[in-house]
């Protein structure tokens, strides 16, 4: 049985598996760098009013299966998501920045 969301005029049931890589497909998304983007993505989604249904983090890629009302469209989600777990990381961990921009 497929459980719809509802909003004040509306009624949706919008799944998404978004998939994105670590630039140059580095492995940095190890232990506290891993956890660290788990938690920002987590908070960008409850910001936005997005649930995360399942997501797992590898090395060098994230899934995520999210679920989007119909007011946010899927590329606003995935640039804020990207954009702010990037700037964060590079931020709170130096060897980063300096493996990528030298």
């Amino acid at each position: 049985m497929t459980i719809y969301s509802k909003g004040s005029h509306t009624v949706f049931h919008h799944r998404y598996h978004i998939v994105w890589i670590t630039k140059y497909r580095y492995r940095i998304l190890r232990g506290e760098v891993g956890q660290r983007a788990r938690d920002i993505i987590a908070q960008v989604a409850d910001e936005l009013g997005i649930k995360i249904v399942n997501g797992v983090v590898s090395k060098d890629h994230l899934h995520l299966f999210v679920s989007i009302p119909p007011h946010i469209s899927v590329s606003d989600f995935v640039k804020k998501a990207k954009g702010r777990s990037s700037r964060k990381l590079q931020q709170e961990f130096p060897a980063l920045k300096k493996r990528y921009w030298g």
